[in-house]
């Protein structure tokens, strides 16, 4: 059988921002890519891809392995001249919103081709790639660039993720728009996450699978970390968005100290643009595409355990009272384990 390989590579240091939808890590991505050498936040779906299609085993972990090297060194190859940047300027993954707009604009006219790896070798970019709840299908990162990664996972109170992730079952999930690698099952194409719990999510209705995404999600994840990912838990640094959004600092040592950089003067700024540090957790920037996600502004004289009592009433009008169940059960998990806004 031939024996897959690329012993040789291009990005030293890789960095995944991961967490469920809503948990907040674009914050984290764009925090992060003003450190000392960690590029601007990039989308790499493919990788993901990659990850879903083992996990479906529609690929062996050995090409999954091999395409994902391929992928991440390609990735800062035309990131370091300037190709596959984006520079539309309402997307926050836009390089006009970066500290320093103009690390990017010069590389459309600077050097490339036989020239990157060169400017790679000297600079030693730290290659930052926001991923979307992919910690626990993993496996082909590790086995692919393992020594030279580490995850970044972000986590957040259930009551602060249900609203969003509702809406993406409502109008995201199952329409084309929705890049995510689907399987058939009973004549009915489904996300490869629900692997395993289909027949609950097809009875569901969209708060209802937000719920039972997050329970099985951090299920699976708790399960690797005591399994085949103990190993690697030095290289995965989990951060509650909570704890950090309210007294950041010694998070951000320990960001420093996982992805071995250090926070520059323009970290500062970009703190205080993402209101870091907050007296309150869902006191957020106001801006267009988190209304439409679900974010509102938090209301005048309410306490934390206000705001999530807030929450909490309109996913209960919305759902089953075995739901509900389940529902207090991982919003309990998290306060024990995490962060309580009554201590």
């Amino acid at each position: 059988m031939t024996s897959l390989t690329r012993k040789k590579h291009y990005a030293e240091k890789i960095v995944f921002v991961d967490g469920l939808p809503g948990c907040g890590k674009t914050l984290f991505s764009q925090l992060i890519a003003s450190f000392d050498r960690v590029e601007l936040l990039s989308y790499v779906l493919e990788v993901e891809h990659m990850c879903s299609l083992h996990y479906l085993d529609k690929i062996p972990l050995d090409a999954a392995a091999s395409l994902i090297r391929l992928q991440t060194d390609l990735k800062i190859y035309n990131t370091m001249m300037g190709r596959d940047v984006n520079f539309r300027s309402t997307d926050l993954s836009s390089a006009t919103n970066d500290y320093n707009p103009s690390r990017y604009t010069d590389r459309l006219s600077g050097p490339g081709d036989k020239k990157v790896p060169q400017i790679i070798k000297k600079q030693r970019p730290i290659l930052n790639l926001a991923v979307h709840n992919l910690l626990g299908y993993s496996e082909p990162i590790w086995e692919a660039v393992g020594p030279r990664c580490n995850f970044i996972e972000v986590i957040r109170h259930p009551l602060y993720m249900i609203r969003q992730q509702a809406l993406n079952f409502d109008s995201l999930i199952g329409s084309p728009r929705d890049f995510t690698v689907y399987y058939s099952f009973q004549d009915r194409e489904l996300p490869y996450y629900v692997k395993e719990w289909e027949d609950i999510f097809v009875n569901q209705n969209a708060f209802e699978r937000s719920i039972s995404y997050i329970s099985n999600y951090n299920r699976r994840v708790s399960f690797l970390k005591k399994g085949i990912f103990k190993k690697h838990l030095p290289k995965i640094l989990t951060i509650p968005f909570e704890s950090f959004v309210l007294n950041p600092q010694p998070w951000i040592e320990k960001i420093e100290a996982i992805i071995e950089t250090k926070v520059l003067s323009d970290t500062r700024k970009v703190m205080i643009s993402q209101k870091i540090p907050r007296k309150k957790v869902a006191d957020g920037i106001d801006l267009e595409i988190y209304r439409r996600c679900g974010w509102e502004p938090p209301r005048i004289d309410t306490s934390e355990r206000d705001e999530l009592n807030i929450r909490r009433e309109e996913v209960v009008m919305n759902i089953s009272p075995k739901m509900v169940l389940v529902l207090d059960k991982i919003c309990s998990d998290y306060e024990k384990k995490y962060w309580c806004p009554d201590e």
